[in-house]
């Protein structure tokens, strides 16, 4: 099962394959008690095995058992919000 990392030193969510390889990552800011997503990208090599998705899955659980609040400014996270309404309460 791929693992979702806050690098909050590199101001990124990472995702980690199961033998430990960076997949890919979405950056983000924080301002106060919002988290501004600005883009998130899947190495090439990993691209189409649902790893998109899992990254933004586990950062808004994350974000969600902070008590923060999203502003999606990238488009991956903001169309993976607009498909999953189970994260709606989290848009700032």
């Amino acid at each position: 099962m791929p693992r979702v990392a806050d690098n909050s030193a590199a101001f990124r969510y990472e995702i980690f394959t199961d033998e430990g390889d960076l997949a890919g990552f979405s950056t983000y800011t924080r301002r106060g008690d919002r988290v501004v997503f600005w883009r998130t990208e899947i190495a090439d090599e990993f691209e189409g095995h649902g790893l998109g998705g899992a990254l933004v899955r586990g950062a808004m659980e994350d974000i969600r058992a902070r008590g923060l609040k999203v502003v999606p400014r990238c488009p991956y996270v903001l169309e993976y919000l607009e498909r999953h309404l189970e994260y709606d309460g989290l848009r700032a």
